[in-house]
């Protein structure tokens, strides 16, 4: 399964091309110096994104992109190593959340606040900290290894308090969140894995409680990938033949599955305030292409340049809260960010 966010894997110019047609406005861009994949990660409602990309060496370095198409590349203070800087997540307020390696290629979290002041951060006695998603109240989650190279998830507030947390049941660590993976009110969604290899969805509430759930019909695995203010969770669950289909789960628990009509395998990736959803879908030859579902009505759309053979063509991360889609697209030789407006 493609898995659309890579932690620490080998996953704009300033000059950005925006094609305008009847009905909808792309923009595509690539960050300075970016040869390898573009990886945006946050849309905020003003059209600033976040993400990372890779340079000639294979390191990774954090960008901002403003709503007027500015790109600032951001390397954390400390940064070195073979990662280099991703950041992986932003509030509204503009602090960015993500990690880093140092020159002894240690792994940390940090925290960017709109100043550009940097915050490293650690889970204590931790070998490894990642910083995955940050909310509006500078609440962040993310995973860590301990001394013993186990993995587990946590909390951080802003005061700088810490939590740490398992999901009962679980064979392997958590695998912690993707994209929006905890709202404003505190919920964390993600994932986990039992001792048969298959995965699970769960909830984890502000008092503590853990809920873990599973889509009706997911034989092989559900994953959950983001959760909006109304907490509703959206994600894919894997039916007995392999095949992945969308799913909604709305805060009292109720399931609603869906698919890109003619799909091969349907991929939600992030949900916005009006429960409307984006992600991608790819068809019989394994080319991925663009969707937005809104109200149950499904639009579909390719990105112009992206690649028409398997494994290449348009790939959205997240949509904000007035529609507007960002994300990825790969041709024949790497991948470029874009914006895509209805």
């Amino acid at each position: 399964m493609k898995r659309l966010l890579l932690l620490f894997t080998l996953l704009v110019t300033a000059l950005a091309i925006t094609i305008a047609t009847s009905a909808q406005t792309i923009t595509t861009f690539d960050p300075p110096g970016a040869v390898g994949v573009v990886q945006p990660a946050v849309i905020l409602d003003d059209g600033t994104i976040t993400g990372f990309s890779i340079d000639a060496a294979g390191i990774s370095h954090a960008f901002l992109r403003t709503p007027q198409g500015h790109i600032t590349t951001i390397d954390a203070p400390e940064a070195g190593g073979s990662i280099g800087t991703q950041a992986l997540s932003m509030n509204v307020f503009g602090t960015i959340a993500g990690a880093y390696s140092d020159a002894a290629d240690h792994v940390h979290g940090f925290l960017r606040d709109y100043r550009g002041h940097f915050t490293k951060v650690d889970f204590p006695g931790s070998i490894r900290t990642i910083l995955i998603s940050i909310n509006l109240e500078g609440t962040a989650v993310g995973v860590y290894r301990d001394p013993s190279n186990v993995r587990h998830a946590f909390l951080r507030t802003a005061n700088g308090k810490f939590t740490s947390y398992d999901i009962p049941g679980e064979s392997l660590p958590s695998q912690g969140c993707y994209f929006t993976c905890i709202n404003a009110f505190g919920i964390v969604t993600g994932q986990f894995v039992d001792a048969d290899g298959i995965f699970h969805g769960y909830l984890r509430k502000p008092s503590g409680q853990i809920v873990t759930f599973d889509a009706p019909g997911a034989v092989n695995g559900t994953y959950a990938y983001s959760i909006n203010l109304e907490g509703e969770v959206i994600g894919l669950y894997v039916d007995t033949v392999s095949t992945e289909h969308g799913f909604v789960r709305a805060s009292n628990g109720s399931f609603t599955a869906f698919d890109v009509p003619g799909a091969s395998g349907t991929e939600p990736t992030n949900n916005n305030v009006w429960g409307e959803i984006t992600g991608d879908y790819f068809d019989p030859s394994g080319v991925y292409h663009g969707f937005v579902r809104r109200r149950g009505n499904i639009t579909t759309f390719d990105i112009p340049g992206a690649g028409t053979d398997s494994g290449q063509g348009t790939i959205p991360v997240g949509l904000n809260d007035f529609g507007t889609v960002m994300g990825y697209y790969c041709d024949a030789i790497t991948c470029h960010g874009f914006v895509w407006k209805p």
